[in-house]
């Protein structure tokens, strides 16, 4: 026992954990336990029983928590204990979802270092998003797995964690990181409440059928009103919040409440383990030694290190020379089973060999059939990307090919333009993602590109039957020959309090939206439902719909298909030649406005010459708007002195 301030025992665990000691006595025993391992003072196998039990010195109260009751020493290296095996039933796969900037990546932080995964000295915030982009942005762009380990009522739990982005120009990543999961931690902020993306998110994840766990996050705001936002996600979405755990991240309040909950709600994966292979590529990228890394999730069978495996869609077999669980770091294993998420490295150099959605099985022991996959993205916004040193192509196709492993809701085909050369017509999911795309081919790529503006997809039926799709306005069938043209239409869902409807409305109804639905969600807030042309969305849409709600709303759309419409090609002349990328497809109830506001700032732009260049803007022969860019004249009046203006005026005249 302790007394007098000294430590004083026969058996050094009891003393450890004994209640009487105090709590400075209690920190010198956990501070200084190598030591007394070292001396004899701890046996082996004390020191060992005490792994097993799983002390924690809380150093905020002095209180001790056990893995009898959940948790793990966060001071012990656990990297070793990971790797270790645990039956099928006590793996636990899930993710989190959430509204952009409601706490996702704050929680995985704190569940990494709750369960030891990550030490706290090599801690940092955002510790899965490891881009550049993403933390000077303060956002995820791309999905990150974790493995952890964790010890509730004496039993040791895998959980295999996967942070998703909130933007919804990134909502591809969060499909695929459903169709990986069981189940999924659902974080409302506890101030904001519902958004446009938590109701995306949860829809995503009713159609995966994952038990989903609601988590009211920031409840340390002084604005946070949890128990209006759990009643509001029960009116809205319809979960039961009854139980919905209350936490703030970034304190590490609920965190415990978060991983036991993990436990007894989301279900084990089903034990396939003695069925043929067949594991689901959810991710993958190029790394330059090693070749294509592919993210999997082993559904049936297993897995081991050298074994020949067979890509059933691309139909190549290479040998598996490298797997391993993510923890986050990479650590290899010899096997993984049916249930376990892991990484694969089978020096495969081409990157078509292994894509996202493909089925991985053994080559010996084939599977009948492949795993569904996932759907591929369908591209809402396409933009020309052009190197500016032409020597550069090669590179760029190189680059894109790289990049769509580790973005495989990227789309491309190679274009020409007479203005900028060869390069590539790109599709994106949104602007957001444009920008992503192209930040990080100049960034890791070393590549230097021109990036024409962003355009959609028109629909355009010919006379003779024919239908082409038309995402460049220089490949528009002539007025002759066309019979209609369609655009892509998107329905919108904004999410806003009730303040700003009025003004949200006139937005929508001046880009040409059609209403269909409003109601309101709460006493406050009002969910606003309009059919909108993509094109109309395409530019500075989102910009207006925050600046006008001073960045209260929030907004989801999704596409809907196409529909006819009253649209004409509006080209550009310059000194009377046709500019061809400089052309658009517009709305012929907008062409004016957009003609005049084309030749006003070309006027702005455009050098002037010695001799006077006309811009007009046209629909076929007929000129809609003009600017005329004047010539360069000598200032003849610059050897006058300051005295008769009649003189001035007469040079002038004369010129």
């Amino acid at each position: 026992m302790a007394t007098g301030g000294l430590l004083h025992f026969t058996n050094p665990l009891s003393s450890v954990v004994n209640p009487n000691n105090t709590y400075k006595q209690q920190q010198i025993l956990h501070n200084h336990r190598g030591s007394f391992c070292k001396n004899n003072l701890f046996s082996s196998q004390n020191c060992k029983r005490r792994r097993k039990v799983g002390i924690i010195v809380c150093k905020a109260s002095g209180t001790q928590q056990s893995r009898r009751g959940g948790g793990v020493d966060a001071d012990i290296d656990v990297g070793q204990d990971r790797l270790s095996k645990v039956p099928i039933s006590n793996i636990r796969n899930f993710c989190i979802i959430a509204h952009i900037d409601h706490g996702k990546s704050t929680l995985a932080d704190k569940l990494l270092q709750a369960t030891g995964t990550v030490q706290k000295r090599e801690m940092k915030e955002q510790f899965l998003d490891n881009m550049d982009l993403e933390r000077e942005r303060g956002i995820t762009i791309k999905l990150q797995a974790a493995r952890m380990r964790y010890f509730f009522e004496d039993k040791a739990y895998c959980l295999n964690l996967i942070d998703t982005p909130g933007h919804v120009d990134f909502s591809y990543e969060v499909s695929r990181s459903l169709a990986a999961c069981e189940g999924a931690l659902l974080v409302v902020d506890a101030s904001q409440g519902v958004q446009a993306q938590t109701l995306a998110n949860v829809y995503l994840a009713l159609e995966n059928n994952l038990e989903i766990i609601p988590v009211l996050n920031k409840i340390d705001l002084p604005g946070a009103d949890p128990d209006r936002i759990a009643r509001e996600v029960e009116e809205i979405i319809g979960l039961d919040c009854s139980n919905a755990i209350r936490c703030s991240a970034k304190e590490g309040i609920g965190i415990t409440e978060i991983l036991n909950s993990i436990v007894e709600k989301i279900p084990p994966p089903q034990d396939t383990a003695e069925n043929p292979l067949r594991a689901l590529i959810f991710d993958s990228y190029y790394d330059p030694y090693r070749g294509v890394i592919a993210y999997f999730r082993v559904i049936d069978g297993r897995i081991k290190r050298g074994d020949r495996i067979y890509f059933m869609a691309s139909g190549k077999d290479y040998y598996a020379d490298e797997i391993g669980v993510l923890s986050p770091n990479q650590l290899q294993v010899d096997e993984l089973y049916a249930g376990e998420v892991g990484y694969l490295s089978a020096s495969i150099r081409s990157v078509a060999d292994a894509r996202v959605g493909d089925t991985v099985t053994n080559y010996v022991r084939k599977a009948e059939k492949s795993l569904p996959g996932y759907e591929k993205a369908t591209p809402m916004v396409f933009c020309g990307l052009f190197p500016v040193d032409a020597d550069q192509f090669p590179e760029l196709r190189d680059a894109l090919d790289k990049l769509q492993l580790n973005d495989a809701a990227l789309r491309f085909e190679p274009e020409s333009s007479s203005a900028m050369g060869f390069g590539f017509r790109c599709g994106f999911l949104g602007l957001l993602h444009m920008e992503i795309v192209q930040e990080r081919l100049e960034r890791e790529y070393n590549l230097n590109l021109i990036t024409t503006a962003p355009s959609v997809v028109y629909r355009v039926k010919c006379v003779n039957g024919d239908i082409v799709d038309c995402s460049n306005p220089s490949v528009l069938p002539e007025p002759g020959k066309r019979k209609s043209i369609e655009e892509p239409i998107v329905k919108i869902e904004m999410l806003t309090p009730k303040d700003y409807i009025g003004s949200l409305m006139e937005l929508t109804q001046d880009r040409r939206g059609e209403f269909k639905e409003m109601k309101y969600i709460t006493e406050n807030r009002a969910s606003l439902v309009y059919e909108l042309p993509l094109a109309e969305m395409v530019g500075d849409f989102f910009d207006q719909l925050k600046s006008r709600s001073k960045g209260y709303a929030s907004m989801e759309y999704s596409f809907i298909g196409y529909r006819e419409s009253d649209l004409i090609k509006l080209d550009v002349q310059i000194n009377g030649e046709k500019v061809e990328p400089l052309a658009t497809i517009v709305h012929k109830d907008k062409a004016y406005s957009i003609g005049r506001a084309l030749t006003q700032k070309l006027k702005e732009l455009i050098p002037r010459q010695m001799f006077k260049v006309p811009i007009q803007a046209c629909i076929g022969v007929k000129v809609i708007a003009s600017e005329t860019l004047s010539a360069i004249r000598k200032d003849v009046t610059a050897k006058c002195y300051g005295g008769d203006i009649t003189r001035k005026k007469k040079l002038l005249k004369k010129q």
